[in-house]
Order: structure tokens, then C-alpha cells, then sequence
């Protein structure tokens, strides 16, 4: 999965540059507008937005501030924290993708379509249902792995680390 993701984020992140080069050097240097470029490049801006989101979601490399761990002394304790943390995330990206799937209902019942060259915009907005869906996904995917490891610490010695947990539970 994880080339799957590397090669499609790199055709997306690619389209989007070259897309917008195109628009650069028709409007600045060819002095004439490319209309509808801008109803183009909403399909893969969202969807790569949406998709390294979920890729970030998926590898566990989110922006943290795990100010806790500077405190807790443990693994164990390090690890409840973490556990809390993926609980949270679990909820609140549950709750967002019931609010996303209302507004993908609501998309495919309208089905809006681009001001220029009248593209349907249901294929960009359901990149944010489906986005979320995959992090709630990887959110409880990694909380089932971190109270696997809580309880794979509780079975051993206190001075276990998360190094030593993680080839036990592999």
C-alpha cells in the first residue's frame, strides 16, 4: 500500500505543478487567460491534499506535541497517554466523517458542476468523505496497536521498552 501512495501523492503533487506552470505561462508571458484550467486543477489539489492527509494518517507521522512524554518516566505510562490521544482522534474524526458523508449525500443528490467548463464537482468533494472515512480508519487501527502494546507491557516488567514491545507484537 505504501507504493500505491508514494506513486499516486507523485502524480498528483506532479499534475497540480504542471498545471499551475501552464497557467503561469499562459497568463503572465502569453498575456491570454487559459479558461478552465482552474475548474482542472480542483480535482487533484483536493484529492492530494485529502490523500496525504490519510497517508500521514496511515504511516502515524500527524503533527504532535508530545509534551507529556518529557514528563512520564515509563513506557507504560507514555503509552497511556498515547492511547488516550488515539481515542480522541478516533471520535473526533468519526464525528467529521458523519458530517462528511452528509455533505457527499448532498453533493451526488445536487451534483454542482464548474463555473467554466461545467466539470461535475461531485468527483473532488467526495475526496473529503472518503479522506476522513481512511483516517478514522487508520486512527482506530492504531489504537488497537498501541493497547495491544499496553497490553503486551502489562504481561512483562515495568522496565520493557517500546522498542521491545513492538518485535514482540510483530
Amino acid at each position: 500500500m505504501e507504493k500505491q501512495f508514494r506513486y499516486g501523492l507523485t502524480i498528483l503533487l506532479s499534475s497540480v505543478a504542471i498545471l499551475q506552470f501552464i497557467q503561469v505561462i499562459w497568463r503572465y508571458i502569453l498575456q491570454a487567460p487559459l479558461m478552465g484550467l482552474d475548474d482542472i486543477l480542483i480535482y487533484p489539489t483536493l484529492w492530494l491534499y485529502l490523500l496525504g492527509s490519510v497517508n500521514a494518517s496511515r504511516e502515524d507521522t500527524q503533527i504532535k506535541a508530545n509534551v507529556l512524554d518529557v514528563f512520564l518516566k515509563t513506557d507504560r505510562s507514555k503509552l497511556s497517554v498515547r492511547i488516550v490521544a488515539d481515542i480522541m482522534t478516533v471520535i473526533v474524526s468519526a464525528w467529521l466523517t458523519t458530517w462528511a458523508w452528509d455533505y457527499f449525500r448532498y453533493a451526488f443528490r445536487v451534483w454542482k458542476e464548474t463555473p467554466t467548463i461545467y466539470l461535475p464537482t461531485f468527483y473532488a468533494e467526495c475526496a473529503l468523505f472518503l479522506g476522513l472515512l481512511f483516517m478514522t480508519l487508520f486512527g482506530l487501527q492504531h489504537l488497537v496497536r498501541n493497547i495491544r502494546r499496553f497490553m503486551l507491557l502489562g504481561s512483562k516488567p515495568v522496565t520493557t521498552s517500546l522498542h521491545e514491545a513492538n518485535e514482540g507484537s510483530a
